[in-house]
């Protein structure tokens, strides 16, 4: 966990060095969201992962209010747009600091409830890490685009991001509704220090390889398979990739082909 955390702080101070006031009205890939909305996404969800290890009981009478009237993320960001910038930015590195003093304290047997399936806290803050560069990634495109220093060096903390990618193929599958095939699959990846990284059973007919980078663009939607240079083979595999979803909440609608080329 200290390990972990430290690379959740590492991945959170990279993201907030591409944050200034006067960038955060720029558009990211995400229709119709901000920069700004990216950061209220992020913040807020970390105030709900606080409430998540500190009191789960209350969070999850809380999630099945949420989602049983509709946990909208737009409305969630919609409502604090007239936050002022330097308010957001706040926001953001106050919830970011308490979360990780949460996380650094919580029991390390304890089972997390969250949108999706409850998580282990290695699982749970794993995923906290996904999505901060995931939605770091938006930003980093959005500000490229708009003609702003969006550059940001691949890491070898991916491999957190593909750790959590690989677990969530059940859910990946669930979530669209589809039944969890039986066939095991093989990642095979290259973190960007040049050293490999797998997962699955070695010998599986179905199999996935390439960067690490590019794997975890595809199993955060934050690119479409087409656009990147996963050797893919096999039936599940290929139709996994096809659906690859490492976030909890109903399917992504990922991202156009092409739309990065």
């Amino acid at each position: 966990m200290n390990v972990l955390i430290g690379d959740l702080l590492a991945e959170s101070a990279d993201l907030e060095r591409l944050l200034a006031p006067d960038v955060l009205a720029v558009p990211t890939p995400a229709a119709g969201w901000t920069v700004r909305d990216q950061i209220t996404h992020l913040a807020w969800f970390d105030g709900a992962a606080a409430r998540a290890v500190t009191g789960p009981g209350a969070f999850r009478e809380e999630v099945r209010a949420e989602l049983a009237k509709g946990l909208d993320t737009d409305l969630l960001v919609r409502e604090r747009r007239s936050m002022a910038a330097e308010e957001v930015l706040e926001w953001f590195g106050a919830a970011r600091r308490h979360l990780t003093e949460v996380l650094s304290s919580a029991d390390p047997e304890a089972r997390i409830p969250w949108y999706g399936p409850d998580m282990g806290l290695v699982s749970f803050t794993t995923a906290r890490l996904m999505e901060t560069w995931a939605h770091g990634q938006d930003v980093a495109d959005g500000l490229a685009a708009g003609g702003y220093d969006g550059g940001r060096e691949p890491t070898d903390r991916l491999r957190h991001v593909a750790e959590i990618g690989v677990r969530a193929l059940p859910w990946s599958f669930a979530v669209h509704g589809r039944r969890r095939p039986d066939a095991a699959v093989r990642v095979e990846l290259t973190l960007p220090s040049g050293a490999p990284w797998a997962a699955g059973p070695e010998g599986a007919a179905d199999v996935v390889r390439g960067t690490a980078l590019d794997f975890c663009l595809v199993v955060t939607q934050r690119r479409h398979p087409a656009d990147v240079n996963l050797a893919v083979s096999g039936p599940v595999a290929e139709e996994w990739i096809s659906i690859a979803q490492a976030f909890a909440g109903p399917p992504g609608a990922g991202r156009r082909p092409g739309q990065f080329t």
